[in-house]
Parts: C-alpha cells; sequence; structure tokens
C-alpha cells in the first residue's frame, strides 16, 4: 500500500520469469547454448522426415547403423538368421551410439533447470502432466536402473523423464552415457532376437519395401517442396 491508501503496482515479470520457460532465474549463456541444441533436435527431426522411407530402403545392418532404429534391430536380425548379415554386432554397436547421440542435451537440461524442465511438459496438458507425474514416481524408485527402462516401446514420456532426472539427481555425464548406450544396446539385441526368430518372411517383406521406398522417399520431399512453394505464392499474392 502507498501512504494514500492506494494499492501499490505489482513490478512487472522479466520475460523470463514468464510461464512456459524451464529456468528459474535469468538464463545464462548455458542456458541459452542448451535451448539452442534443443531447436537444432528439433529441425533436425525435422529435416530428416522426408529421408524416412529412404532409409528404411537401405540395406538393413546400414539402417541398423545409421538410425539405431528398433526396425533395423529386427530386419538385421532376420538377415542373421538366414546368414545374409555379416559383421552385425558392429552395426548394431555403431547404432547403439548414433540413436544416443541427442540424449546428454536431456541431461544437461535436467541439470541447468531441474523440475522446471519437467514442468515445462507437464504445463501442456493435464495428461501430460500424469504421465509426467507417473513416469517420475517410477524413475525415482529404479534410480539408475530406470534408463533400462527409457527404451519401452509403450506412449509415456520414459526417456525424457529418465534422461532429465539424471541430470538433476547429479549423475555424471559419463555414467549416464555408458548406461544409456548399454540400455539401448541391451534393447536392440532384444528386437534383433525377435527379428532371428522370425527369420525368412520379415526378409521377403523387406525386400519388397527396398523396391518402391527410394520413390516415396522422392516424392514426400516433392510434396514438401511443392507445399512451401505454394505457401509462399500466397503470401505474395495476399
Amino acid at each position: 500500500m502507498t501512504e494514500s491508501g492506494t494499492p501499490r503496482p505489482e513490478a512487472e515479470k522479466e520475460w523470463w520469469e514468464e510461464d512456459g520457460l524451464p529456468w528459474n532465474t535469468k538464463p545464462t549463456r548455458e542456458d541459452y547454448w542448451c535451448l539452442g541444441w534443443f531447436a537444432f533436435v528439433g529441425v533436425f527431426g525435422m529435416a530428416m522426415i522426408p529421408l524416412r522411407a529412404w532409409l528404411l530402403g537401405l540395406d538393413p545392418p546400414v539402417m541398423l547403423a545409421l538410425t539405431g532404429s528398433r526396425i533395423g534391430a529386427a530386419s538385421t536380425g532376420a538377415l542373421a538368421s538366414v546368414g545374409e548379415a555379416q559383421n552385425w554386432l558392429v552395426y548394431l554397436l555403431i547404432g547403439s551410439v548414433v540413436a544416443i547421440k541427442f540424449d546428454w542435451i536431456y541431461w544437461w537440461a535436467g541439470k541447468l533447470w531441474g523440475r522446471g524442465m519437467l514442468d515445462v511438459q507437464a504445463n501442456q496438458s493435464k495428461r501430460a502432466a500424469r504421465n509426467i507425474a507417473r513416469v517420475e514416481k517410477w524413475a525415482v524408485k529404479l534410480g539408475w536402473l530406470g534408463i533400462f527402462l527409457a527404451y519401452l516401446p509403450i506412449p509415456l514420456p520414459i526417456a525424457f523423464v529418465v534422461f532429465v532426472l539424471a541430470g538433476m539427481t547429479g549423475m555424471p555425464l559419463w555414467k549416464f552415457m555408458l548406461l544409456n548406450f548399454v540400455a539401448k544396446t541391451a534393447w536392440s539385441f532384444i528386437y534383433f532376437g525377435l527379428g532371428w526368430q522370425i527369420g525368412e518372411p520379415v526378409v521377403f517383406v523387406l525386400e519388397q519395401y527396398a523396391r518402391v521406398a527410394n520413390w516415396i522417399a522422392i516424392a514426400l520431399v516433392v510434396v514438401i517442396m511443392f507445399t512451401a512453394f505454394r505457401n509462399q505464392s500466397k503470401k505474395r499474392v495476399s
């Protein structure tokens, strides 16, 4: 209150105090760098969209090495079961490294912003908040073992929460990345084994898909370029 009895105006918030931002204090150079890396990951993911069909059309071991994907591991296992995937272990290990290449960013965000990073995601919706809380509860109980559950193929943000918590709780980066590599490799072995058991039927399906996959990739690029050109033309007209 002022001397005249009128309410004292509240101080305006700084831009970095607004809701929806992960930090609780004025951001530093580290904060900007971490945020920039998240932006890069987003752009990288968008750039990979038209390449997905092309990647699926590659030789499965090569696809596994370039992406570390579940389908890459399963299809490589299928080929290995019929003797058509030499040195598959090398491809699998390379794929594990590739798959975790950006995970350190989530660890770093957890170290810098703590719960702020989880809160940003939880504030997206009530459902997101419930999912974050559910995963966090189990991740805290499991500790470092939670990293091995980060790759469960279920629609929950397990990896996101576990990786952020690793940084938030002070786990050294080298330990996090080592455990993450081991966990990813273990899951790749599981998918590889499933592909091995299925065998030739999967090989046949992949061969048929490979015949058209590259054409699908080209079509995706054409559609994206056409859409961008059309939108730009509309802006000029308006």
